[in-house]
């Protein structure tokens, strides 16, 4: 994923699904369609293995700061 939206949500109270889902939502208002793919930083994955209810692929990147999201179309021919 080259293009995407960064989101912050440093809200400690809240959890993962709730954050990945409320920048799902912004993304899918702001763009027209729905992202496929949210980066997040690895220690938020870990923490939080399974995030339920949300239709985009979520994984863990060490490029990714803790409490941003990295929102996108992933590319059909990424590896």
């Amino acid at each position: 994923m080259n293009v995407g939206m960064l989101w912050l949500d440093d809200d400690k109270q809240r959890p993962l699904a709730e954050k990945v889902q409320r920048a799902v939502e912004y993304y899918q208002q702001k763009y027209g369609t729905v992202p496929t793919t949210c980066l997040v930083n690895s220690s938020a994955v870990a923490a939080e293995t399974a995030v339920a209810g949300v239709k985009v692929k979520v994984k863990g990147s060490t490029t990714v700061l803790p409490y941003h999201f990295w929102l996108g179309q992933e590319e059909a021919n990424a590896h």
